[in-house]
């Protein structure tokens, strides 16, 4: 039996999606053919901005990769643009990027072209440098002008625009947002919360002129009007400086080839409630180029619910209708949550109750018409955003809970709502994933059935939490309750080991309350179950011990790891590794002859430079790591240890021209304050001298970066297995204020940290609030803070020098005795 063809012109989500549907119910129906303008597979376009910010790589937004179209025996053609169809032969007529031909034969076409940036028609919009920000090949290119150019110019402030400013200024831009409306996100947010949303990117560094025009783009030749932009002329005006112009004025259903081919469209390709077009009932379309009753959709929801139906029919199942969307929009904005559905504004004949607490980053807006709720506004705190929609779609009474209204539905007491956190209080059908149309009991039965773990795994299941990620945070509640287990970081409720039931957190407190000073005490005081602990909880204990009463209690060199044991990091061969320190990463001829000298001497096998600005020697044995040490002449780098490892800068303002401090300094004074410091985990810090962030700054556990008038300070980042960019703490003016607000963070961290958390982990826990409370709000405990720190460090041996105060155990490093032992 011969199969059916069907052409698919579009490579996007919601065509792709479609295939995917069409798949699952009628996997040998067709031969299917795709045409791709991109010269990428299919991806997650929702996903560009966190390329854009550096927080992902391409290759991890794509959604099917090349193998997926060969595994389902799909022909794509990529980067190649359909310029024809000939509806009465059936046929496809396409040119590929070297200009060849390509013709495919259908029985059913699907049309999925998506839409196109708007572009103002004002003067100078076709200068080099000016560009929309719509796929991959837009991000990079403002990531190569990032590299490059210092100012950037962004049209529009909704939510594309001020993705597309806030990733530019972390790729250390100094950005100006244009939006003529008198609030961002006018369509998304009422006046407060577009204001405070505001207020909030302008504390990250970004600009803003509300309700301005853009009147022109000037460019750099001598005639103003070729060459590269180099400034937007407002209507006002007044000119901004533009090294980069990035248009995000709004999208238009990319109708040209439908239109071409003589089909009827108004707002976009008008379909039928089965999207076959009006025009010929062959052709089908779906996603933002399809009109439907009129409307043309731009969010990811509805594209995927209209895939399904369109799926039904192309499988020849004749079911499935698709009589509209009501959409609400659930978004994460450079890290903050929103939410609006329905009839947000209210107007007269509307109540309004609201919520506003502008300090903590909360606004709540409900507005009830006739008893029923018609629409919600949430900034900040967006948890209970599925249940409103809900009550706006269900068009339900809420007289009788209306005063618990505006605080959740987890606080409607005995309304037959349980539990404490939102996930456990939603019943089976109601909807976790908008995007993707996924509820509460499919995911439960796909982590039970499947036996699932992990938030990825959850993703590649159901497809919850795969698109704008913002229902990601209900998606963990559910694996954390249904997998029966913490998959988490950092565990909030388990047990420290086997040897107690007790967390960590208890066992801090209880040192603390009780004044516990060495490890035996704390076992017998707690009822450990083991009198000798294990290799588990006997680090963690140590730890405790000493940060909670330094100088009292003693450390227990045999309660730590092997690494911390021998001070150097064991390799798989049995050899060490070596990382003396560079103060900020600089370094001078003498201490590199010595280096070379002692790889010479002892026949080191490989010299690496490490990521964070130091020298590796690998291959060390273990019966020269104290000889290779005194040889160089250095201080120990603890690369090896749960210790402040690295502070990472650049040259800074004494060398570079685009420097604004002299970051070398400000590191290298960070780095002999902290460097004999012990942490719950290993902890590195970068400096850089302007907001170009040479110094990657952003992914740090402390991260400062130089601005005009001081330095910011970031905190919490991560380079590891899984990327966390830092948050945005506080900008101060002066070196001395760095040292004691860094001191300060990493003493709380140090006092309050889990073993083994790191502090992204840690802020994850406690919240970013409750840490500026302690260390910026409170001055006098911010410089208390920054003294226990000091006290703490005063006097700290180098172990690689001062082996008796340091309680190193020499005999370990006896070829003799180790000849023997492994004899």
């Amino acid at each position: 039996m011969n199969k059916m063809k069907l052409v698919v012109v579009g490579n996007g989500m919601a065509g792709m999606r479609t295939v995917e549907e069409l798949l699952r119910l009628a996997p040998d129906l067709y031969e299917i053919t795709v045409f791709g303008a991109e010269p990428h597979p299919n991806y997650n376009r929702i996903l560009l901005s966190p390329v854009l910010a550096g927080e992902q790589t391409l290759d991890e937004i794509v959604l099917n990769p090349l193998g997926w179209y060969d595994e389902h025996g799909i022909t794509l053609h990529l980067a190649t643009r359909v310029v024809g169809v000939d509806r009465r032969r059936r046929q496809v007529q396409a040119v590929d990027a070297a200009g060849r031909e390509v013709v495919a034969a259908y029985d059913r076409l699907l049309i999925a072209t998506g839409s196109n940036p708007f572009i103002l028609p004002v003067p100078g919009h076709d200068l080099e440098g000016v560009i929309a920000y719509r796929d991959i090949a837009d991000t990079q290119t403002m990531i190569d002008a990032a590299q490059q150019y210092r100012h950037a110019v962004v049209i529009g402030g909704g939510l594309l625009g001020l993705e597309a400013a806030n990733g530019l200024a972390k790729r250390g831009m100094e950005v100006d947002v244009v939006h003529i409306a008198p609030w961002l996100m006018e369509r998304q947010l009422d006046e407060t919360a577009g204001k405070l949303l505001q207020t909030s990117l302008e504390q990250r560094g970004l600009r803003f002129h509300i309700g301005a025009q853009t009147q022109a783009l000037v460019g750099d030749a001598g005639d103003g009007t070729s060459g590269r932009v180099k400034a937007v002329r407002l209507a006002d005006g007044q000119e901004l400086a533009a090294d980069l112009v990035v248009m995000t004025a709004g999208i238009r259903p990319n109708t040209e080839l439908a239109q071409k081919i003589g089909l009827h469209c108004q707002r976009g390709i008008v379909v039928t409630d089965t999207m076959q077009t009006v025009t010929d009932a062959r052709i089908y379309a779906v996603g933002e180029c399809a009109a439907h009753r009129g409307v043309a959709y731009g969010l990811v929801a509805p594209l995927f619910e209209q895939a399904k139906v369109c799926a039904t029919h192309l499988a020849e199942f004749g079911i499935g209708r698709y009589t509209g969307s009501q959409v609400s929009t659930k978004l994460k904005v450079t890290g903050i949550d929103l939410f609006s559905a329905g009839d947000f504004m209210g107007g007269d004949d509307a109540e309004h109750i609201v919520l506003s607490d502008p300090v903590g980053g909360v606004y709540k807006k409900l507005v009830i018409r006739s008893d029923r709720l018609v629409g919600a506004c949430l900034y900040g705190d967006t948890v209970d955003g599925s249940w409103y929609f809900k009550l706006i779609r269900d068009g339900r009474p809420v007289a009788d809970i209306r005063d618990h209204l505006v605080f959740g539905e987890a606080n409607l007491g005995d309304t037959g709502h349980q539990g404490h956190n939102k996930a456990l209080a939603m019943a089976d059908g109601d909807e976790v994933c908008g995007c993707n149309g996924v509820t509460k009991g499919t995911i439960c039965k796909a982590i039970r059935t499947h036996k699932l773990f992990t938030l990825d795994e959850v993703r590649k299941h159901t497809k919850a939490s795969a698109s704008c990620g913002s229902c990601t945070g209900l998606v963990e509640q559910l694996l954390m309750a249904t997998a029966g287990a913490d998959y988490s970081a950092a565990p909030s409720k388990k047990a420290m080991c086997g040897c107690t039931d007790l967390g960590h957190q208890d066992v801090r407190d209880a040192i603390r309350g009780r004044h516990l000073t060495s490890i035996p005490d704390v076992y017998a005081a707690l009822g450990w179950r083991s009198p000798n602990g294990c290799a588990t909880c006997r680090p963690a204990v140590n730890y405790y011990l000493i940060s909670t009463w330094p100088k009292e209690a003693k450390d227990d060199p045999q309660s730590r790891f092997i690494n911390e044991r021998s001070h150097a990091n064991i390799q798989k061969d049995g050899t060490y590794s070596v990382v003396p320190r560079m103060w900020g990463g600089e370094t001078t001829a003498d201490e590199l002859r010595r280096i070379a000298d002692a790889v010479d001497k002892y026949k080191i096998p490989t010299v690496k430079v490490t990521g964070g600005q130091r020298i590796d020697l690998l291959g060390v044995k273990k019966e020269d790591l104290p000889k290779v040490w005194a040889d160089i002449g250095m201080p120990s780098g603890h690369a090896y240890a749960k210790a402040l490892r690295t502070v990472k800068t650049c040259v800074g303002s004494e060398w570079c021209r685009f420097g604004t401090q002299d970051s070398t300094r400000m590191g290298k004074e960070l780095e002999r304050a902290l460097w004999r410091m012990y942490a719950p985990h290993k902890v590195k810090l970068a400096v850089s001298g302007c907001p170009r962030n040479c110094a990657e700054s952003g992914i740090k556990d402390v991260g400062v970066i130089g601005v005009d008038s001081g330095w910011e300070i970031y905190v919490g980042g991560n380079g590891g297995i899984k990327t966390e960019v830092a948050q945005f703490f506080c900008k101060v003016k002066t070196a001395d204020e760095v040292l004691e607000v860094t001191g300060a963070f990493l003493q709380l961290y140090r006092e309050e940290g889990w073993y083994l958390e790191r502090t992204c982990h840690y802020l994850a826990r406690v919240g970013l609030d409750h840490v500026k409370q302690r260390v910026l709000d409170d001055a006098a405990n911010r410089k208390a803070l920054w003294e226990r720190l000091q006290f703490s460090l005063d006097g700290e041996p180098d172990p690689w020098f001062e082996h008796t105060k340091a309680q190193v155990d020499l005999r370990q490093f006896d070829a003799l005795q180790l000849a023997k032992e492994t004899a």
